[in-house]
C-alpha cells in the first residue's frame, strides 16, 4: 500500500464508520437530536485544536474524518435530505 493509499483508506474507514454510527444512533435513540450531535462536534473541534503533544498523522486523519462525518450528518439532518 502506498503512502497515499493508507491515508485515504484510514480517512474513508473513519468517515464511513462515524456516519453509520450516527445514522444508527438517530434511528435507535428517539432522544438523540441534532443539538446532541452539534455538542459532540464542538468537542471534536476542541480535540482537533489540542494537538500540543503531537498525536500523529493517523490520529489527525481520523479526527478530521470524524469531524467531516458529523458536519455532513448534521447538515443533511437539518436540510431534510437524510430521510
Amino acid at each position: 500500500m502506498s503512502s497515499i493509499e493508507w491515508k485515504e483508506k484510514a480517512y474513508d474507514d473513519a468517515y464511513s464508520e462515524t456516519l453509520a454510527s450516527l445514522e444508527r444512533k438517530r434511528a435507535e435513540d428517539p432522544g438523540f437530536s441534532a443539538d446532541d450531535a452539534r455538542g459532540v462536534l464542538k468537542h471534536l473541534y476542541i480535540q482537533d485544536g489540542n494537538d500540543w503533544v503531537g498525536r500523529g498523522e493517523l490520529q489527525d486523519i481520523s479526527i478530521q474524518a470524524t469531524i467531516d462525518a458529523y458536519e455532513r450528518f448534521i447538515a443533511e439532518w437539518e436540510s431534510g435530505r437524510d430521510r
